[in-house]
């Protein structure tokens, strides 16, 4: 082994081992932040004194004999929608700058019990709204791979951490495809899980019915892993599902012989050649190891974009309520409460914020409710049977996660419904509530990053893990070029 390993999984063995220190693992890591962090901009805030704590409190209890626990001495990165206790939480805007939780966030605390080192918090479009990390308030996160191009969003510092190396695993949150398709435009994997197996308590809420947090990681196995660590009932969040952590990690060797790959005949045009080219590859390589592929049809996926662009518009219009300068958020004085409102709201909110707010309280108003967001809501429905159908015939269905690989910094700025279509492969399964992961599999024309979506029903998170991996061991046979 490595002086410095570089997964998870060879971090937390080593330094259990003894044979490897977690502060030596940490500083590593710090060496490779400072290098490039100013090119790449992934962190918000970096906490090295609070890590170098942590890991020289991990080094103490493997000196004494004690096992610190499975994710001993590694090295991860939160997004910055995720409460620290005593830690600034932004999430990328004016209004919360500099506002310190007083708890931790429920997946927090579990990866600091299992031994984890959190080295950060990372950039993302404001309040998670966005597809590219240039809704931050505090600038853009670049992609690693070609920091003339966007790393997606919203969690595009945490996949620009995992990309980067600054740290072997990260964290993310996903309302419409913001874990999938920052990874898939980065080259990592990255992980939606079935709402409700991850707490979101200590998440701050962006549109409560779709959010769920999920890991990043350069492998497979590593995202198994964090998930298995942070999954599991918590009694502090009303959504979760009453069941233990999942068991993941163990069928990641398993074939994919006999099982059902759904490919979606149906499925929306727009994507790019070259990811179409690479997703009928995935494909011909799950055929080649025995799995069969079969057509299914979803006939409303086309209407997931329509419908989520008015049911997360409308939540987050009531969570974001609470940000008036009295209950949370800076306050801009005024002379008069509701001109203070005003001034807080238009100072403290930037423009996609604002634009979804608008969108959303437009949705929820008398007289418009039933003829849009109701609508919404049936169109949701459909969704999920047409799920429920294609799920009856296929144990996981494959599509691109995003339609066109990692785009230019600035393309898309002032164009949202083109933005917004860069989520329409990931929106629906968070309408349906199931899981879905991005794996990187091969590379455009120019040489930027392709993930193929791998999707799976509810709690479906082994057959998913089992062809991702299968897909991933394809990719590391043949050298990454087929």
């Amino acid at each position: 082994m490595s002086a410095t390993p570089s997964t998870a999984f060879e971090i937390a063995a080593a330094v259990r081992a003894g044979s490897v220190r977690a502060i030596d693992v940490l500083e590593a890591h710090l060496g490779r932040i400072a290098a490039r962090e100013t090119d790449i901009h992934a962190f918000n805030l970096v906490t090295a004194d609070e890590a170098r704590a942590a890991a020289t409190r991990i080094d103490d209890l493997v000196a004494a004999g004690r096992d610190p626990g499975p994710l001993a001495g590694v090295p991860i990165a939160l997004k910055d929608n995720m409460c620290t206790r005593g830690v600034p939480t932004t999430c990328s805007s004016r209004i919360l700058e500099g506002w310190k939780p007083p708890y931790d966030a429920t997946v927090v605390s579990r990866l600091a019990a299992m031994g984890a080192v959190s080295v950060g918090k990372t950039n993302l479009d404001e309040f998670a709204m966005g597809s590219s990390t240039e809704n931050s308030a505090f600038g853009v996160t670049l992609n690693p791979r070609d920091t003339s191009r966007v790393a997606g969003g919203s969690s595009g510092g945490s996949a620009a951490a995992v990309a980067a190396a600054f740290a072997p695993v990260s964290l993310g949150s996903d309302t419409g495809g913001s874990i999938r398709q920052p990874a898939a435009l980065c080259g990592v994997v990255g992980v939606k899980p079935t709402y409700g197996t991850v707490s979101r308590y200590g998440l701050v809420a962006f549109a409560s019915s779709l959010d769920q947090i999920g890991p990043f990681s350069a492998d497979v196995r590593d995202s198994a892993l964090i998930l298995e660590s942070i999954s599991g009932h918590d009694p502090l969040d009303s959504t979760s599902i009453p069941q233990g952590p999942l068991d993941l990690v163990s069928v990641l060797d398993h074939d994919v012989k006999g099982m059902r790959i759904g490919r979606i005949t149906d499925m929306p045009e727009g994507a790019d050649p070259d990811v179409l080219g690479r997703l009928e590859a995935a494909f011909d390589a799950l055929r080649a190891a025995g799995a069969t592929i079969v057509d299914v049809e979803l006939p409303s996926l086309k209407y997931g974009l329509t419908a989520y662009y008015l049911i997360a518009p409308a939540e987050a219009s009531s969570n974001l309520a609470r940000y008036d300068g009295v209950r949370y958020g800076r306050r801009v004085d005024a002379v008069d409460t509701n001109s203070m409102y005003m001034a807080t709201r238009a100072a403290g909110f930037g423009d996609e914020v604002k634009r979804r707010i608008m969108l959303g309280t437009y949705a929820l108003s008398a007289g418009y409710y039933d003829a849009y967001y109701g609508k919404a809501l049936k169109v949701r429905r459909l969704i999920s049977d047409d799920f429920a159908r294609a799920y009856a015939t296929a144990d996981v269905l494959l599509t691109p996660t995003s339609p066109i690989p990692a785009f230019k910094v600035g393309e898309k700025a002032d164009d949202p419904l083109s933005m917004y279509l860069c989520d329409i492969y990931t929106i629906p399964t968070n309408l349906a509530g199931h899981p879905a992961m991005s794996v990187p599999f091969g590379e455009s024309r120019d040489g930027l990053p392709i993930g193929v979506q791998v999707m799976a029903s509810t709690l479906g998170e082994q057959p998913m893990f089992k062809v991702a991996s299968a897909l991933e061991r394809h990719m590391n046979s043949s050298g990454g070029r087929s």
